[in-house]
């Protein structure tokens, strides 16, 4: 693999794993080294699946499993979703982002009981994480309100 500068421009792959990131894994979009391995890999797959004869589509394809393995599983997405699902009477759409950020760090130790993988949310013990996340935040919110 080639070794790319990092004021290089990324490619469409670069580009699109940012904004994946952004959604999905915020802690990880100032990391441009992994960006840029990532946005290679994905192009390297497109041209050698197009090279030994795979349509377009194909090789596409094999070049987002290449940019986005190890990522499809998001801690931060998920905790996004509790609180945008489960408490859109007490958190406002515009300040989902922050509170996500904010709690975070203090959830890390239910995410740590939980096999996560790519295919985690896909796994009858995604839905005793989201249970688990909805009361952890229930607290939270009603610990913050409370003053406590």
């Amino acid at each position: 693999m080639k070794q790319k500068n990092q004021s290089a421009v990324l490619s469409y792959y670069g580009l699109y794993l940012l904004q994946y990131l952004k959604e999905n894994h915020p802690d990880k979009t100032a990391d441009m080294d992994f960006i840029a391995v990532r946005d290679e890999l994905a192009s390297d797959t497109f041209e050698q699946a197009r090279l030994v004869g795979y349509p377009v589509e194909g090789a596409q394809e094999l070049a987002m499993q290449a940019l986005l393995q190890g990522l499809h599983f998001s801690e931060y997405r998920t905790l996004a979703d509790v609180l945008e699902s489960e408490f859109s009477d007490n958190v406002p759409p515009e300040k989902v982002r922050l509170l996500t950020l904010k709690l975070l760090p203090k959830f890390k130790e239910i995410f740590s009981g939980y096999p996560l993988s790519d295919d985690f949310a896909r796994s009858p013990e995604y839905d005793r994480l989201y249970t688990e996340l909805t009361g952890a935040v229930a607290v939270a919110i009603y610990l913050d309100e409370h003053g406590i």
